[in-house]
């Protein structure tokens, strides 16, 4: 068996510990490695590295790693054997981190978004590929059972010519007023990187970009509808970054796809994300792990009448997609994904390329928002 280490950064914050150390990494560990086309396994071995050297030796002691250390500069880490370096701290870091790894020759995989800007993640997609290094980044939700199922029905043809793509996303926040917030107080501060516009926003780029087609031009409006929070510390603090966006975005093949994402929004869906897809021969609703369809033979005709009550359900007409296998955790596929990547050469489409589109449809929603305009998107330069 071949042992690979990763130099893991970042991983003492939320995404960081469960998706990527425990749910991952661990897992993948737990399972005796990853499977390559060959037959042969490969281990990985992790070596944790953040600012908080309480939390590293709480998180090592916990889980069996043996490997950390508390070097902000990452000098000692990436001296080592190290084959890939994992970025996952707060997006204002990554960078500068990103090109100290490309620099040192290692393959690097890092969360989403790539940077704060275009040009900063461009400049660090340019450096990976002028390097030669393996370069990939986070698309989870590709991976999602519910997002998967859709996938296999668009394979499949079960839509004909998709129209439109309505993705609603979101749940209250509490403010921490009279609750605990269950995010961090950071992502509502745009000093700090927040904003419900560059949390999601990459998202949403891979995600139509994979199932349906580039987006080609956005419509973006931002608000800061609760202006003051609690912070963890108990302080009341002032919400610089926005907490909901609305968008209305153009694909190729005159798809036309509409999204709220909100932490202003009380559930009434099946899930926090539900994606539907209306085509000409049948539309769904996608959830994270679930997925319902109707076909055009089953659709209902419905009238207009406000004057009398609607007897009929609508949701009874639609018809669940099943599961026909097994599903894994969304983080921990695209680890494996990544570590056959790097060490058996096996395709990865999700590069910094892509990422760098994340971060322009990000940029360009913000001055859609700025401009109250529409914004085109053209191709990224070389």
């Amino acid at each position: 068996m071949r042992e690979i280490g990763i130099v893991m950064n970042g991983v003492t914050g939320r995404m960081g510990t469960n998706q990527h150390l425990i749910r991952s990494i661990l897992a993948l560990r737990d399972e005796g490695g990853v499977e390559l086309p060959s037959g042969e396994r490969v281990m990985p071995n992790p070596l944790l590295v953040g600012r908080n050297e309480r939390k590293l030796r709480e998180l090592s002691e916990e889980h069996g790693v043996e490997r950390w250390t508390a070097d902000p500069d990452l000098e000692s880490c990436l001296e080592g054997d190290d084959e890939i370096y994992f970025d996952s701290q707060v997006t204002p870091r990554r960078p500068e981190a990103l090109l100290k790894a490309i620099e040192a020759g290692k393959d690097v995989y890092c969360e989403k978004p790539l940077g704060t800007n275009l040009d900063t993640a461009l400049e660090v997609a340019r450096a990976a590929e002028r390097s030669g290094v393996k370069h990939g980044i986070v698309q989870d939700k590709l991976w999602l059972p519910g997002l998967q199922k859709l996938r296999r029905l668009l394979d499949q043809g079960f839509f004909g010519e998709v129209l439109s793509v309505d993705v609603d996303f979101g749940y209250w926040v509490f403010t921490g007023h009279d609750q605990p917030a269950q995010r961090p107080s950071w992502n509502y501060r745009a000093e700090d990187g927040g904003g419900i516009i560059d949390d999601m926003f990459s998202h949403w780029s891979y995600v139509l970009e994979n199932l349906f087609g580039r987006v080609e031009s956005v419509t973006c409006l931002g608000k800061t509808h609760i202006p003051r929070r609690v912070d963890e510390q108990g302080n009341e603090y002032e919400a610089t970054a926005e907490d909901a966006a609305y968008a209305i975005l153009e694909l190729e093949g005159d798809i036309v796809a509409q999204i709220n994402s909100s932490w202003t929004v009380r559930v009434n869906r099946d899930d926090l994300l539900e994606i539907q897809v209306d085509g000409t021969e049948g539309s769904a609703v996608a959830g994270l792990r679930e997925c319902k369809t109707q076909h055009r033979a089953n659709t209902p005709k419905p009238e207009w009448n406000p004057d009398t009550p609607t007897e009929h359900d609508f949701t009874d007409d639609w018809e669940r997609v099943p599961d026909n296998g097994e599903f894994e955790n969304a983080f921990k596929r695209q680890w494996a994904e990544f570590i056959r990547h790097v060490v058996a050469d096996e395709p990865f489409p999700w590069d910094f390329r892509s990422g760098a589109r994340g971060v322009q449809l990000t940029e360009a929603s913000h001055r859609s928002w700025d401009e109250r305009r529409r914004v085109e998107l053209d191709e990224l330069p070389v």
